[in-house]
């Protein structure tokens, strides 16, 4: 099946460690890609659990509801799916009904948000991911909704694109790249992953044969952050998972903040660089310091040379866990 799904998902060993899914939770796969995570996952909650399955990929989404749907039955549990942003999750849990303590719902034992891209959007040149083919300059992570890559180097002033470059992709040739950019678009307009390669090495000039990395990296890392908000996104969850432990705090729930995770529960991400993992390591310090819980990794965890082998896009992979505390400890 992971053959056929087209994606390999990263440090599923880890993961299934730190989250201890077990029979007859809930677990919530806040970006479920083609189900790879999802999968083990559903097994370890068993037919008397739930799993939640959320992405902004509609096709991906859809590939990692029929990959639970075939589960034999004495393994599937019940699966919900909601094509969303991983960002709107306490909306989501609302709509499911989760409440806080041990009222029926969906309130999650296990969360999970792997914060990278699945290989076959990746691999796929239409969805203008990536400078090793030539296809439309667009990055969406949801392709039903919101501005392409082409449409803010087109319509993005100098100073802004410069800014994200640099803020987002950290390339100290920033305003270089930029101001390549708004020269060639006058003339043509940046539509392909090819234009927009091209213009970044020539950016780059002959600096380009000395760079470790394809010069036009960074520049695609950022536009894609961009295009798809991935950063505020990612703040708005672990604002919700803060929200969510707190309000399991004495005195913490009203009907208004009624939480959306169970006492005790684990929280694992993965982050792919540093402007990800950096944030979530700061709030699982935060919130330890705070008493919400324990973190569960100091350092975070990354692929051995083993699964670096097997699967290289493993290797910038960090992942961090957190429980959430019981009741009990909170209060301390």
């Amino acid at each position: 099946m992971t053959e056929a799904a087209g994606h390999v998902p990263v440090l599923a060993g880890p993961v299934m460690q730190l989250l201890a899914p077990g029979p007859a939770l809930t677990a919530f796969d806040l970006t479920a890609g083609r189900g790879g995570h999802a999968e083990l996952l559903a097994r370890a909650v068993g037919p008397a659990g739930r799993v939640l399955l959320v992405d902004r990929d509609p096709a991906n989404l859809a590939f990692a509801r029929d990959r639970l749907a075939a589960l034999h039955v004495d393994l599937r549990p019940a699966v919900e799916t909601r094509h969303a942003s991983f960002g709107a999750i306490e909306r989501l849990a609302a709509g499911l009904g989760a409440g806080p303590g041990p009222a029926p719902g969906w309130a999650a034992d296990v969360v999970l948000a792997d914060l990278g891209f699945a290989s076959t959007q990746m691999d796929d040149p239409a969805r203008g991911f990536s400078f090793q083919s030539d296809g439309p300059l667009d990055m969406r992570l949801d392709p039903t909704q919101g501005e392409t890559a082409a449409d803010l180097v087109a319509r993005l002033p100098e100073a802004e694109l410069a800014d994200a470059i640099f803020q987002l992709g950290e390339d100290p040739f920033a305003r270089r790249i930029a101001r390549t950019l708004v020269e060639r678009r006058t003339r043509a307009p940046i539509a392909t992953t090819a234009d927009l390669a091209a213009a970044v090495v020539s950016a780059y000039g002959p600096r380009a044969r000395q760079s470790r990395m394809h010069p036009a990296t960074r520049t695609f890392m950022a536009l894609r952050i961009l295009v798809n908000d991935e950063l505020r996104a990612l703040d708005h969850l672990l604002s919700s998972l803060e929200r969510g432990a707190r309000a399991l705090t004495p005195g913490g729930a009203t009907p208004a903040t009624a939480t959306w995770l169970r006492p005790g529960a684990r929280i694992a991400i993965i982050a792919f660089h540093s402007l990800e993992d950096r944030r979530v390591k700061h709030a699982f310090a935060d919130w330890e310091r705070a008493g919400l819980g324990t973190r569960l990794t100091r350092k975070p965890v990354e692929a051995d040379e083993s699964e670096i082998r097997a699967n290289p896009r493993a290797r910038s992979a960090k992942l961090r866990a957190f429980q959430i505390a019981t009741e009990s400890v909170a209060a301390r």
